[in-house]
């Protein structure tokens, strides 16, 4: 059952994504020959094919990718290229660049579409109770205990644990407490200190800390006001979108060693086991997925979004086209290099799981 649904959410992910190039094709009146789902790299022909109006839609058994050939395209066969009115080679360079940007814009709609309906089903935190006190910490010191719930923090209301977290991070001086316990308010006061803690990447870095961990009880929120649900939804959408972009930041770095890189098989892992959790797991895990397939979509290597734009750049600045060669070959360099990424993370996926 999970892989099915890993299968349903990476579709909808790759028909969302095509579908955005396909509407940009169509409002700039570009002839769009086929909507395919999968990849003709194996089975060069459709197991199932249906033409509604000018496009042919096809579905191909291998179900790593999707594509919008559109008439007039073709990254190798450059002798199909044409420049009649409805072809995509006739359009300006801006009108092909709005083209390639649909995709990954459909990939971020999509997951601000999500994040707004989990916004309404209710979304999950972790509840601001104290599961654990650190001997000698300044909550140790202040007489925090196990199961207390701190609820307000400088006389401000405190919700999630993670929104705990960002006030004692950002604050100056003492803090002043409130914590429940037994049903009863407690004021405390206590000092937080600089200490030792892990970024999101696993960077040492220093914050301010007061020495507790979660119980690990959860707060469910709801946002019934749609103005609240679209604040939510869009700061959401700005968080998913920044972490990737740190993400593939701090992989050049080499902050995040490859070794943790992860593939279809992570992907497919991970969303069984959201499905698993429930709707809103598998709805927040899909709109990362699909934050993740728009952003990597805009680096620019010649075989993604990105690639294309980056030779439409060129042609917008210079004037002129590119040369067909230079096209083809680093066209051809994008697929060599794509594909070799997909087999490394699919041999880190093997060997994460040969190791349990």
């Amino acid at each position: 059952m999970g892989i099915f649904v890993s299968i349903v959410v990476l579709s909808v992910l790759i028909i969302f994504h095509e579908w955005g190039h396909f509407l940009a094709a169509r409002f700039f009146k570009v002839k769009v020959e086929e909507f395919g789902l999968g990849m003709p790299i194996i089975w060069t022909k459709p197991l199932l094919k249906k033409k509604w109006g000018e496009t042919e839609y096809t579905f191909y058994p291998m179900l790593l990718g999707g594509f919008v050939r559109m008439k007039g395209q073709d990254d190798f066969d450059l002798s199909k290229k044409s420049d009649e009115i409805d072809s995509y080679q006739s359009k300006k360079p801006w009108q092909k660049i709005i083209i390639l940007l649909a995709g990954p814009f459909a990939n971020l709609l999509l997951a601000f579409i999500l994040y707004l309906i989990i916004a309404f089903i209710g979304v999950d935190r972790l509840a601001p109770t104290i599961g654990q006190v650190s001997k000698d910490s300044p909550a140790f010191f202040a007489g925090i205990k196990k199961k207390d719930k701190i609820i307000k923090i400088n006389g401000k209301k405190v919700v999630t644990w993670n929104k705990m977290g960002d006030m004692i991070e950002h604050s100056k001086g003492s803090l002043d407490v409130v914590i429940l316990r037994d049903n009863k308010e407690i004021e405390l006061q206590l000092s937080p200190k600089i200490g030792d803690s892990k970024s999101i990447f696993g960077e040492d870095i220093k914050k301010r800390l007061i020495g507790i961990a979660p119980l690990g009880e959860f707060v469910t929120l709801h946002y019934y006001n749609l103005v609240d649900a679209i604040k939510y939804a869009w700061k959401e959408t700005i968080w998913a979108t920044t972490l990737i972009v740190r993400s593939v930041q701090k992989l050049i770095q080499g902050v995040v060693p490859a070794k943790d890189m992860g593939g279809i098989v992570s992907i497919v892992q991970v969303t069984s086991q959201a499905s698993a959790v429930g709707i809103t797991a598998l709805f927040a895990l899909m709109a990362l997925i699909s934050v993740n397939l728009g952003v990597l979509n805009l680096l620019p290597i010649p075989a993604l979004d990105g690639g294309h734009i980056m030779f439409n750049l060129y042609e917008l600045i210079t004037r002129r086209a590119p040369s067909e060669k230079v096209f083809y070959y680093m066209t051809v360099a994008g697929w060599i290099a794509l594909l070799s990424l997909m087999a490394f993370t699919t041999y880190n996926d093997i060997l994460r799981i040969s190791k349990g």
